[in-house]
């Protein structure tokens, strides 16, 4: 079944096409994602789906009748909503049910209770209760009293999240869903989305996500729109196979052009058939034969100062904030070639840590000592921040003119650029034009074209497209100096480090051999362990305490004329119990009748249970 239809559809800002003439079509059940270059069109292109945005050409078919839920990158959130109110802001009458029973629960409206108990009964809604509070606890949004207004970006990225999760839409799509998540919910949401029934679309750099999450994979390229049915895998060893067939189709263009330019030189003017139809062949292939394939590739040999025996040296460091400890008599000392990966929850010390060695933070106590051929390059999560009229190329050339390379030789500014996969008609745009991943970009060229030996990279991958993260791979596998990383991305980290330092929230750093995903593996396992431990120790303590109880011969005295009246309690509850249900049965009760008699059947069966669990108790021992 079709879900949605797209046809021939174009858009572009002023001169520049954004996509043109694509079509594509979504049926029920599938998981999709668009890839593609920063600043290519992905996110113009799901807003041009949704109608926020409009075409210049082609049209738009979603299927009649089903719900479709749009997350955006931006949150688009009522600051004067609480989180309860804003992620219950759907008109599903499912929500609308839960919604009006809080609401009177809260007011202390045993009307309103009753009312919106029966509509819940009615649409068998008790279900989406549970998985609202399931969605807001994993998303670590448990006061959902606290006003939107009052909440960090990142936590309102969270709450749009739950709102579309908690709608259960038909058709659901997201813009990098992933974005201010820490691992735990990541995975979480992998999970989630997997099972889920609705139809996916979606945009994410995460790979990992790619791989477990989506069944199909779009990628928008050069205005045009390539479909793979298969996961992220299939994706790359079909894409290679794309390029390869391209580059053969190129290639033998360029043979053939090389042929008909010299008839074309040779032949005089003619008008016949069989000439006319060879010229317009010729300019055909000339056509192909001058297409680029543009390979996403970063081989900058840049020369970088060589490292001393003496790199860092981290000598029984430690640093608290109050009573708050981060670090605890650490010590550590780096090797040529390190590669460091630094994982831990938020508020664990990751920062401070970097921030200390590159003495923008004190020390408490101990010493870190950095080599004297030591060139740090320190990239981090803040925005490039540069004047409004500044141009792409002026920020390279503010650092240098021209980049030392190995062997003595140099490479330009604008050929640096290239390089790093901004084309030359981008090189005199504006700064401020720019998407936000190719302003990570351009940062991340800054540091990196100061040669430095040391790099220390502060979730590098955040807002880089899937296809800057294999160039800028390919450049970290072939650095020589040492690394230190900070990040969420599983499949960076994954390809990226040797070992980890594991800030564990309590001062404690632990240095833990092999990759991210290893590591995460590890963890499972042991939380598994931990949970069959606690319940293997919660199974001997209730043996022991039925071990105690069977040890004990008879009842008291006390015990005997408890156990003796609980027969004739019981029986009065009982009868008390058939009273209250005849009266709610009744067609002659009114409500105040039904509601007085209701919450007095309430505390009678409370009671009755009471009373009946504990003459089951006695009664082991008559």
């Amino acid at each position: 079944m079709n879900f949605l239809s797209a046809e021939n559809i174009t858009k572009s800002f002023g001169d520049r096409v954004i996509f043109q003439d694509i079509t594509l079509g979504i049926d029920q059940g599938q998981k999709v994602a668009i890839v593609a270059k920063n600043g290519a069109g992905k996110t113009t292109l799901l807003r041009c789906l949704t109608g926020l945005e409009t075409l210049d050409a082609g049209r738009v078919v979603f299927r009649n009748g089903i719900n479709m839920v749009f997350m955006e990158q931006s949150e688009d959130l009522n600051p004067e909503h609480t989180i309860l109110q804003e992620v219950f802001s759907h008109d599903l009458p499912e929500l609308k049910a839960i919604k009006d029973y809080n609401t009177a629960t809260l007011m202390n409206d045993d009307e309103g209770v009753q009312k919106a108990f029966e509509k819940i009964s009615e649409l068998n809604a008790w279900d989406v209760e549970i998985r609202v509070s399931q969605i807001l606890s994993v998303l670590n949004l448990n006061d959902t009293s606290i006003s939107i207004s009052n909440l960090s970006g990142g936590q309102k990225k969270r709450v749009a999240l739950a709102k579309v999760l908690i709608a259960e839409p038909d058709f659901l799509i997201l813009d990098e869903p992933t974005n201010h998540l820490d691992l735990d919910m990541i995975e979480w949401l992998e999970e989630y989305l997997s099972k889920s029934k609705s139809t996916i679309l979606m945009v994410t750099h995460d790979r990992y996500f790619l791989e477990v999450v989506c069944d199909t994979i779009l990628e928008l390229d050069n205005k045009t729109l390539y479909r793979y049915k298969g996961n992220f895998s299939y994706f790359l060893e079909k894409k290679a196979e794309r390029e390869e067939q391209f580059e053969s189709t190129v290639e033998k263009a360029k043979n053939q052009f090389r042929k008909e330019l010299d008839w074309m030189r040779r032949q005089p003017k003619a008008r016949g058939t069989k000439q006319k139809a060879r010229i317009e062949a010729f300019h055909e292939t000339k056509k192909t034969a001058h297409q680029r394939l543009d390979k996403d590739e970063l081989d900058i040999p840049v020369k970088m100062e060589r490292l001393g025996t003496k790199i860092l040296e981290i000598h029984r460091l430690g640093k608290a904030f109050g009573d708050k400890q981060i670090l605890n008599d650490f010590s550590y000392l780096f090797k040529r070639q390190e590669r460091v990966g630094i994982v831990g929850n938020n508020g664990t010390g990751k920062s401070t840590f970097l921030n200390m060695i590159l003495e923008k933070e004190k020390v408490d106590k101990g010493k870190i000592v950095v080599g004297e051929t030591v060139v740090f390059g320190y990239y981090n999560q803040e925005q490039l921040v540069v004047e409004d009229d500044k141009k792409v190329i002026d920020v390279i050339r503010d650092v240098a003119e021209f980049i030392p390379l190995e062997k003595g030789r140099q490479m330009s500014a604008a050929h640096f650029l290239e390089k790093f996969l901004f084309p030359r008609d981008m090189h005199y745009n504006f700064v401020h034009k720019l998407s936000g991943g190719e302003k990570r970009r351009l940062k991340l060229m800054t540091v990196l074209m100061q040669n430095p030996n040391f790099l220390i990279l502060d979730e590098p991958t955040n807002d880089l497209d899937i296809f800057v993260m294999s160039v800028l791979e390919d450049y970290l596998r072939s650095f020589e100096g040492c690394l230190i990383v900070v990040s969420h991305d599983r499949y960076f980290m994954d390809k990226m480090v040797d070992h980890l330092f594991v800030f564990t929230g309590n001062g404690e750093i632990k240095d833990i051999i092999g990759n991210y995903s290893e590591y995460r593996q590890q963890q499972k396992k042991n939380s598994s362990e931990e949970r069959q431990e606690e319940k293997k120790l919660q199974i001997e303590t209730i043996s022991a305490e039925e071990t105690i109880s069977k040890e004990k011969k008879k009842l008291s005295y006390k015990e005997q004329k408890e156990y003796e009246s609980l027969e004739g309690e019981i029986e009065q509850l009982e009868e008390k119990k058939n009273q209250l249900t005849v009266i709610l049965s009744s067609s002659d009760s009114d409500n105040e009748t039904i509601m007085k008699a209701g919450e007095e059947l309430g505390l009678v069966v409370s009671e009755l249970d009471d009373k009946t669990n504990r003459w089951l108790e006695l009664s082991e021992f008559i």
